[in-house]
Parts: structure tokens; C-alpha cells; sequence
């Protein structure tokens, strides 16, 4: 009885195990899987962290931004995705029993800048909190919410950097940085200083905005590091890799004054190591547009193609290998309305006629040793052919560049071994250039930035130049940061820049108009010092707002400074080097907030004070603004999927070239302001559809101006008389005695329109 009392008791524990198995399998084969991909407003992002949190169930994306938790037992979750430049991603979920859940991820970027990877400060990858010089960054998603046709125009919201037309007729221009002109700004592409002399016009045009992964600026001398040019500050176009760039792009608007843009781009696998990054831009205006009555095109009439291409290579331990190339193509004109080709170079209808055709070469090639060692490089080619009237312009500029840098950590100290060569090649057909100016420049610097101790760090930098026009320049440089607590840190830069000047690749208005063009004497290289104070404050409220401060005070002083004097005589444009000082100073914040609720702003402001002392004179700059103030603002309807974005700048008074004391026109500019609006849609599956109003106020410089163009009638001067020393008379046909003058120019001539365009993005 005992027995068969122990065998039931054995049976029901056996039975047991045997149910709590098959509930355990049965449990087991309930399990469900979590899938998606994680994106941004631009492409996938690859290598997030996705987690469930509270539990052990983890992964990351993977290169496509793919991601996949497997075998999680039924039961609410909160689903977590963080990366850096990100804000963190939350979502709480459901998982049923054996289900499979496809739960998209949208990343924000973050406006917290501060942990993004920067180069262009110390020519080292470093977060940006963590480099000893001060840069500023800007993502594709600041370029988007005002959309241009070139970066040229996407930096009119950029605080303390302004984009200056130089000509009211073929509308080239320029990029001031705190108030310096703009061959004092130098842009590289990836690193690389392609862009001078002829390039500068053209050098932030044609790249597709989608294929940008960010914007560096640096404001202040970089010539230790880059040479000739950064000597006012410099602008660094970071196109993407082929792991952060979408499959397919495509971006597409029209403006109500009838401009045409189309950015089109594609990522090919060409083999399991090699892939390539292809880049369209077509940009077309062809509209004859006079809203200000002066027989001259409001806006120059252009056809512009680039094609870019950029190749990556793997190679073992992650070594760099890419190539890239870029092919621009333009026709450009802008003046009477009656104009066409068959007048191009006469004397009857007045043009401004300029073909470009640019192809540009750069790479980077990590050597196959155990030391960091990269050798960069870099060729242009740039053709100009050009008439101003009937005045031609035709030049060839060659650029080829080298450069060979070692990084070496040694202890505390962070160093930086570096040797360049620079090729120069100019010939145009001016008097200027009586023989082609051909040279070539030798380079060698360094760079120690040394850990002083956990919160303080010095940087200290010398270059050294052999130009055989100029002789031996020096270029030292000193940065110290000081990381006061982990929201608080103090920058304190000095530094010195060169330039070496060739005044017609950089000065169209010597080319333009009648002015007669005078250069004293044989023109020295620019000289300059600058001292830059920065503060950076970090917010973390409680409620989940972050917010930033970013100030900065700087101090430029410049020698043998080079600037064109339009007030001796209203005939000429006169260069020579100035006989005492010019000045930049001021002071400069920007303010970035984001709320949880999806408003987000930033508002920057710069004051400025920007001279030249001559014979103990002291006379503000021309074309300079004494303050600036730029905004984003952005709010995002998330049950609408729609966005919000209103942008702006604001300028104050600036000093014109006018034409002497009988010119009617205003000697200083009004305060004036562009506004635009945007809308963007994102409720379609990957599409976006946005629209809006560019120059909201309808702003244009002839607003209390009898005319913006002297003697529009009369472009070539038939009807103006001219005296024994060449000044013109006043006449009944010219009472203000003026010559034709197209110089006068501040601000764009676009008014008030409308504009609507489509992405799509295929990952």
C-alpha cells in the first residue's frame, strides 16, 4: 500500500515537471521581436543603442540604422534609442505573445552641439566641448529650414557671418565673418583649401545640401594651420561618407520668381570595400525681373550644373582611403533687359556675361604604418571667360595643394607634425598680369596641445611659409581651455594671419562700372593679430529643456591692410596698403533652447566696430554692418506631422560707396531685415512636402533711393562729359555729375515670393 502510495506521489511530480516544461516551451514559443529602423530628418542613423528599459534586452543599428530585439516575453515596455547628436528617443509599448512589432525610430537632432565631432579647429577629430579653439556647427537640419539653392544664401542665418553681394548686376558676392570681406574668409571642402582667388564666387555653390554632413566655422586667424587666406576666419563644407548618406535623395523646389533647383544623389555599392557617393545640382533662373524700373535685371539670369563624387575605400584597421571630385558648370548674366548674346563685349546694350568652368580633385590617404600619419591633397582647375560691358575678363587659375600630417601622443602632450606645399597658377588678360604668376609655397608647422592638468589644456602652434614674392612668413597661434565644471567652459584664443593678395580674382567691382582701377605701389601681404574670448554655458532644466549660451568678445588688428578706397575720387577704385591700422572688435552670443514640447529656438546678436586709422583718422569700413542679429524659430505639430520655421536676420546701418557729395543716394544703408516662413510636412512615408514665403517684408535695397545703379541709362558713359582731369561735369543730362556706378549694392535685389518643393529620401 506504502508502495503504490509512492508511485502516485512520483506519477503527480512527474506529471508536474511535465506541465511546467510545456508551459515553459509553450512560453517559449510566445516570445515576440521588436524590428525597425532608425532614422533622421536626413537618412539613416547607424550604431544607435535600442533597449528595453528595465531589462537586459539590447542591440544597437547597424549600418542601414536596422535594429531587431528578439525573444521578449509579452508585457508593456518602454522602448529606449540613444546616439550622440541626438536627442533620446522614448516609447512606451505592448508586445503581445508571439508578435512581430515593426516600430520605426525618428531621431531629433539635437541642438546640443557641443559633443559633435569637429576637425577644423585643430585639424584633429575631437567633440567639440573638448577642442581648445572655438567652432561653430551647423547640421543638414539648420540648412533645411530655410532651403536655398547654395550654401551661399543658407549663411544669411548664421550669426555674425554675412553673405555680400558685391555687384548689382552679376550679382557675385562674397562671405563676411564679423564684418571682415570676404577674401579674409576661407572655405575649404572636407579639409581641403580648394576654393581662392577665382573659386571664391563659386565655392559655395552647386554642393547638394543633402549631401553636407555639417557646417564648420571658425572665427578668427586659422593661417597656422591653413596658410594664406584664413585670416579673418574660415568656413569648412563636410560632405558625407557613404555610411551616412541614404540610398537615393532627391530635392526639388521653384520659387514664384520662377528659380529652379534639383539636388539629386545616390550611394553605390560598387564593390564589398568600395562604395561611391554621387551628387547632382541643377539650379536655373531665366526670368527678365525689373520691380525697380531701371531697365536692368533685378536679379542675374543663370544655368548652373556640379557634379559631385566622392569614393570611399575600406582598408584594414580602419584606415582612411577617399577620393572625391566635383565638375561646375555656369552661364551667368545680368544687366539691360534688351541684352542677348550677340551683344556680349559690344558698346551697344550693356551685359555682364560670365561663363565658369571649374573641376576640383581631392583626397585623403591614410599611410599603411603603425604611426597616424595622412597625406591629403587636393588640384582645381578654374576657366573664366567674362565681359563686363565691353571690357573682357578672361582667366585661368590652377590650384594644386599637399599636405602631410603626423599625430603623435606622447604623455600630455597632443601633437601635430605637418608639411605643405601649395602650387599657384593665375593668368588673365588684364594689364595687372603682364606675365602668368606661377609659385609654388613650402609649408611646415606644428602643433602641441598639452594637458596642463584634468580641467585645463594649452595649445600652442607655429607655421612657417617660404614665398618667394614675399619671403619667409610666420604664423604663430595659442589656445588655453578651461573646463570650470561640466556645463561651464572659458576659451581664450590669439593668433596671427597672412593673405597675399591678387585684387582682380577678388574684387569684381574693379572690373565693373567705370571707376578707373588704381593700385600706388607694389602691394605687401596682410598682416593680422586677433585675441577671441569665449564662454560656453550648458543648461539642463528639470522638466527635460536644455539650453546653451555661447558668447564671445574678439579683437582683429590688422597691417598693411588692403582695402578699395571709393571716396578719394568717385572715377577710381584706388588700393594700396594702408599707412596705420584697421580694426575689427566686438562682441558676440548665441542663445539655443529646446522644450520638450517641440519648440525650439535660436537668437544670436554681434556688435561690431570695424575701422581703419589713417593719419590719426579714424574712419568706419565700408560695406560694414555695427550690429547684426539673426533667429530660427521652430515648432513641430506632432499629431500634424507638420513643422514650423520662421528665420531671420536683422542689420544695421552700413557705410555705401557712393559717388561723391552730389550723389543722391544715402550715404549709409537703413536698418533692414530678410524674414521667411516655412512649412514642412512629414506625414508621408519617405517625403517631405514644404512650401512657404522668402523675404516676408519684401525688402529691397531701393526703398528710399532715387536709383540703386548710377546712369542705368547711360551705361557706357556716351552722354557724360568729363573735365581736364577726368571728373564728370554736370549737365542738363546729368545734373548730379555721375558716371555709371553698378557698386552700390548691400543686400539682395529679390523681393517678396513664394516657394514649394519635395524630398524624398529612399534608405
Amino acid at each position: 500500500m506504502l508502495k503504490n502510495k509512492n508511485l502516485t506521489r512520483r506519477n503527480r511530480l512527474l506529471f508536474m515537471t511535465g506541465v511546467f516544461c510545456l508551459i515553459g516551451f509553450f512560453a517559449r514559443s510566445q516570445k515576440s521581436e521588436i524590428h525597425g529602423v532608425v532614422l533622421d530628418e536626413v537618412s539613416s542613423v547607424p550604431f544607435a543603442n535600442v533597449y528595453l528599459e528595465g531589462t537586459s534586452l539590447g542591440t544597437s543599428s547597424d549600418e542601414n540604422g536596422r535594429y531587431a530585439l528578439k525573444n521578449i516575453p509579452a508585457g508593456k515596455y518602454n522602448l529606449k534609442v540613444s546616439v550622440l547628436g541626438y536627442r533620446p528617443f522614448s516609447k512606451n509599448i505592448i508586445v503581445g505573445s508571439n508578435k512581430k512589432l515593426n516600430i520605426p525610430v525618428l531621431l531629433i537632432a539635437s541642438s546640443e552641439q557641443l559633443e559633435e565631432t569637429v576637425v577644423t579647429g585643430t585639424l584633429k577629430a575631437v567633440s567639440r566641448s573638448e577642442s581648445p579653439v572655438p567652432v561653430e556647427v551647423y547640421s543638414p537640419t539648420f540648412l533645411k529650414q530655410n532651403p536655398t539653392a547654395s550654401i551661399f544664401e543658407a549663411l544669411q542665418n548664421v550669426n555674425g557671418v554675412r553673405p555680400q553681394i558685391n555687384c548689382n548686376v552679376c550679382n557675385t558676392g562674397d562671405i563676411h565673418i564679423n564684418g571682415l570681406e570676404g577674401p579674409y574668409t576661407l572655405v575649404l571642402i572636407d579639409g581641403m583649401p580648394i576654393v581662392s582667388g577665382l573659386g571664391t564666387v563659386y565655392g559655395l555653390s552647386g554642393i547638394p545640401n543633402s549631401l553636407i554632413e555639417q557646417i564648420e566655422i571658425v572665427k578668427g586667424p586659422a593661417s597656422s594651420l591653413y596658410g594664406s587666406e584664413a585670416v579673418g576666419g574660415l568656413i569648412n563644407i563636410i560632405t558625407k561618407n557613404t555610411l551616412e548618406a541614404p540610398d537615393f535623395f532627391a530635392d526639388a523646389f521653384v520659387t514664384g520668381w520662377g528659380e529652379y533647383n534639383l539636388d539629386v544623389g545616390a550611394k553605390i555599392n560598387i564593390s564589398k570595400k568600395t562604395n561611391m557617393l554621387l551628387g547632382i545640382n541643377y539650379f536655373n533662373y531665366d526670368q527678365l525681373i525689373d520691380n525697380n524700373g531701371d531697365n536692368f535685371t533685378d536679379l542675374t539670369l543663370q544655368d548652373r550644373i556640379s557634379v559631385f563624387q566622392k569614393w570611399n575605400f575600406q582598408r584594414e584597421d580602419n584606415r582612411i582611403f577617399s577620393l572625391a571630385g566635383r565638375f561646375f558648370y555656369e552661364d551667368r548674366w545680368g544687366g539691360e533687359l534688351q541684352w542677348t548674346p550677340e551683344f556680349r563685349g559690344g558698346d551697344e546694350v550693356y551685359g555682364e556675361s560670365i561663363y565658369t568652368r571649374r573641376w576640383e580633385v581631392l583626397g585623403k590617404y591614410q599611410l599603411p604604418i603603425e604611426e597616424k600619419v595622412l597625406l591629403s591633397f587636393s588640384y582645381n582647375d578654374h576657366n573664366q571667360n567674362s565681359v563686363y560691358g565691353n571690357v573682357p575678363y578672361l582667366a585661368k587659375q590652377r590650384i594644386g595643394f599637399g599636405q602631410l600630417t603626423w599625430d603623435k601622443k606622447l604623455g600630455e602632450h597632443d601633437l601635430l607634425f605637418g608639411s605643405a606645399v601649395r602650387y599657384n597658377f593665375y593668368d588673365d588678360n588684364t594689364t595687372a598680369t603682364v606675365a602668368a604668376d606661377e609659385v609654388i609655397i613650402p609649408s611646415l608647422f606644428v602643433q602641441d596641445e598639452i594637458g596642463l592638468a584634468e580641467k585645463h589644456s594649452l595649445l600652442l602652434g607655429m607655421r612657417y611659409d617660404y614665398d618667394k614674392r614675399h619671403g619667409n612668413i610666420y604664423t604663430p597661434r595659442m589656445a588655453y581651455r578651461w573646463k570650470m565644471t561640466d556645463t561651464d567652459i572659458v576659451r581664450v584664443n590669439a593668433g596671427t594671419g597672412f593673405r597675399v593678395v591678387n585684387l582682380f580674382t577678388e574684387e569684381h567691382a574693379a572690373l565693373t562700372g567705370a571707376r578707373d582701377v588704381v593700385v600706388t605701389e607694389e602691394l605687401d601681404p596682410e598682416r593680422s593679430f586677433n585675441l577671441n574670448l569665449n564662454y560656453l554655458k550648458k543648461i539642463y532644466a528639470d522638466n527635460g529643456t536644455f539650453a546653451s549660451i555661447d558668447a564671445s568678445a574678439f579683437y582683429t588688428n590688422f597691417s598693411n591692410a588692403i582695402l578699395p578706397d571709393y571716396d578719394t575720387n568717385p572715377n577710381q577704385i584706388i588700393y594700396d596698403n594702408l599707412d596705420g591700422k584697421s580694426v575689427s572688435k566686438g562682441i558676440s552670443a548665441n542663445i539655443d533652447v529646446v522644450f520638450l514640447s517641440g519648440f525650439k529656438f535660436l537668437v544670436g546678436a554681434t556688435f561690431q566696430d570695424v575701422s581703419q586709422t589713417q593719419n590719426d583718422v579714424s574712419r568706419r569700413q565700408i560695406l560694414t554692418e555695427s550690429y547684426t542679429g539673426t533667429w530660427n524659430f521652430g515648432y513641430t505639430f506632432k499629431q500634424l506631422d507638420l513643422t514650423v520655421d520662421y528665420t531671420g536676420n536683422l542689420y544695421g546701418p552700413m557705410r555705401l560707396p557712393t559717388l561723391g557729395a552730389n550723389d543722391p543716394r544715402s550715404n549709409y544703408s537703413p536698418v533692414w531685415s530678410i524674414q521667411n516662413v516655412q512649412f514642412t510636412f512629414k506625414g508621408l512615408e519617405d517625403f517631405e512636402v514644404y512650401g512657404g514665403i522668402k523675404n516676408l517684408l519684401d525688402w529691397t535695397p531701393n526703398r528710399g533711393n532715387p536709383f540703386i545703379i548710377a546712369r542705368a541709362n547711360d551705361p557706357f558713359d556716351k552722354n557724360v562729359v568729363f573735365d581736364a582731369s577726368g571728373d564728370a561735369v554736370a549737365t542738363a543730362d546729368n545734373p548730379n555729375a555721375l558716371t555709371f556706378d553698378p557698386s552700390y549694392v548691400y543686400g539682395p535685389n529679390q523681393g517678396i515670393r513664394a516657394f514649394f518643393g519635395v524630398r524624398y529620401r529612399l534608405n
